[in-house]
């Protein structure tokens, strides 16, 4: 099969390899469509230990069932494995399973691949008159989910429904889209980049900023810079929210002090509950996500150049989704 192969920093190539074979409880997948993920960016410029080169990145996917019983489906995939016995699987946090396996990262190789093999709890089923390419971001979709689910459920009942995003890239208006589900009606999002800043304008009914002014009950940091940590504290109401979902460095940026003496409650939040995964796709399903028409569709032969475009920021698209078999 064709994949595209990390092969150090900034270096990925696309070229043939073996196809994967299932193991048992396994399928075998054809991916249609699998988007590039910041996390994609990190491993590419070599910040991410957890993705030795050479690798096969990518997480963000959907396809079609191949062989057995379930042939032909369309499912987009769950790609965080979890183990199922541990106590944080049976309180249903399946995140923060302390053997939890991501494919994208040894020993599961990633969905930036033809095929990829899954087991068949991870795979949720997708209507056949639904696009594949959209069916993709389930994931990054869940992401945000599950950062707005968390932000709201923390908000005190007397503060006001407003919300800013820092950050308008995939993962920050996936956050901005399920506070809306939510109820957050009151919304802005600041984004440096001025391409995203106009077409985030199209996608999404939200004050668009470069930069944010004033103070804001929910601060969601979907960067995860020092600045934006920064920001985020300095932005957050008293006794308001900061739900950190960015994962851009781990250098400083908290006002510790202001954070205590103000009772702001801090919030670390990583991907997604299977619950959460699931909840995204019934409401992306029915709509209630918006249309999404805020992807760029590339082939998978054009990877390189994509990773090479998106580090110049050259893509106003908050997604990036590559096509296998185009």
């Amino acid at each position: 099969m064709k994949a595209l192969i990390y092969d150090g920093p900034e270096a990925i190539t696309f070229r043939e390899v073996p196809e994967p074979i299932p193991s048992q409880d396994n399928v075998l997948i054809k991916i249609k469509a699998v988007g590039i993920c910041g996390s994609d960016m990190h491993a590419y410029l070599g910040h991410d230990e957890r993705r030795p080169a050479p690798l096969i990145l990518g997480h963000e996917a959907a396809g079609i069932i191949c062989g057995g019983k379930r042939d032909g489906e369309h499912v987009t995939i769950n790609p965080l494995v979890s183990c199922g016995d541990c106590l944080v699987c049976k309180a249903r946090r399946e995140n923060i399973c302390p053997n939890r396996q991501i494919i994208s990262m040894p020993p599961r190789e990633g969905a930036f691949a033809q095929y990829v093999s899954m087991p068949e709890k991870n795979l949720v089923i997708v209507p056949n008159d639904y696009p594949l390419e959209k069916a993709a971001l389930v994931e990054p979709l869940a992401v945000g989910w599950h950062t707005a689910k968390l932000a709201v459920r923390a908000l005190d009942v007397t503060m006001e429904k407003r919300a800013l995003v820092i950050g308008g890239g995939a993962i920050g208006l996936a956050t901005a889209l399920a506070l809306k589900a939510m109820g957050i009606d009151d919304l802005t999002i600041s984004e440096f980049n001025p391409l995203r800043r106009e077409n985030l304008l199209h996608h999404i009914d939200a004050n668009v900023v470069e930069k944010s002014e004033g103070l804001f009950p929910i601060v969601i940091d979907a960067v995860g810079f020092a600045s934006t940590r920064s920001a985020a504290s300095q932005l957050v109401s008293p006794g308001g929210i900061i739900a950190h979902v960015g994962l851009g460095n781990n250098a400083d940026g908290l006002d510790i002090r202001r954070i205590t003496l103000q009772e702001i409650t801090f919030i670390g939040t990583y991907t997604y509950t299977a619950q959460d995964f699931k909840d995204t796709a019934e409401a992306l399903f029915t709509g209630r996500l918006g249309l999404l028409e805020w992807i760029e569709k590339r082939p998978l032969s054009e990877g390189e150049r994509s990773f090479q475009d998106l580090l110049g920021n050259k893509v106003a698209a908050p997604k990036i989704v590559l096509e296998p078999w185009k």
